[in-house]
């Protein structure tokens, strides 16, 4: 069963393995696959469970997940509270099993086939995705009985926040929230790109390699999906060739507004 943990616990951080550990008592033919994301950045995950769960994957795929920045309330919090655990079911057939915290589920709102609580505490551990998080998926996974409880409205899930950076890959690369229908620039044209305080020219190109060594490129990205109705849904990435983007930009943050002109 293959298993994508996301999380913001730090690339090689010890809270991954301790997850891991504890999901493999509760599903011991889970096979783990970890993908960090920044501090806090639910859009992020969101995306990253979007990706990884609205594109084919293997019968049985399970995403766990856990960006957790507790700021549904402000407030002091007792007993190291936070945001309830969630399970959606994709149309492809994979379940997301996380908190229900800022954008982690916003990407994939819209097109569930299924949104519930799980039945379980939502307080109780500092380390609820460690402590509290792995039986209820495992109970979940395996189908037991009492594993979820109500549906989750969807005013409880914010939209995806428009034209910002959703993901920053390894190579730098600026994984966007512009579809690839917004943006009317014909291919070739130059555009000005405004992230942050820093502003750069870019080609518009409909694949990221169309540019020379050394320029920027506003393109449709790899990433995206294709609902049961057919629909594509790619999304705009900012690509500099033979470089980094996300440091021409002075490394912005995920959640970074970008303006197009």
């Amino acid at each position: 069963m293959l298993v994508h943990i996301i999380a913001d616990y730090g690339f090689g951080d010890l809270a991954f393995a301790e997850v891991v550990q504890q999901l493999k008592l509760y599903l011991p033919d889970a096979e783990p696959i970890l993908t960090p994301v920044p501090a806090f950045a639910t859009l992020a995950a969101g995306f990253c469970i979007a990706q990884l769960g609205l594109n084919k994957a293997p019968a049985g795929t399970i995403i766990y997940h856990n960006v957790a920045p507790r700021k549904d309330d402000e407030q002091a919090r007792a007993d190291n509270a936070g945001e309830r655990l969630a399970y959606a079911r994709l149309p492809t057939g994979v379940r997301v099993i996380g908190v229900n915290a800022g954008y982690a589920f916003s990407f994939v709102r819209d097109l569930a086939v299924e949104l519930r609580w799980a039945t379980v505490a939502a307080e109780g551990s500092q380390f609820r995705s460690r402590d509290l998080f792995p039986e209820a998926a495992g109970a979940i996974a395996l189908g037991q009985p009492d594993a979820l409880d109500d549906k989750i409205p969807l005013s409880e899930i914010p939209d995806v926040p428009p034209n910002c950076i959703a993901y920053i890959d390894g190579y730098g690369n600026l994984k966007t929230t512009i579809k690839h229908e917004a943006i009317k620039a014909h291919e070739g044209q130059v555009i000005r790109l405004q992230i942050g305080e820093k502003q750069h020219e870019a080609i518009k190109s409909d694949g990221s390699f169309a540019v020379e060594a050394g320029q920027l490129a506003f393109a449709p990205g790899s990433s995206g999906w294709t609902d049961a109705q057919g629909k594509d849904t790619r999304w705009m990435e900012v690509f500099l060739r033979g470089g980094n983007a996300w440091q021409a930009f002075n490394r912005p943050s995920i959640g970074t507004q970008i303006q197009v002109d």
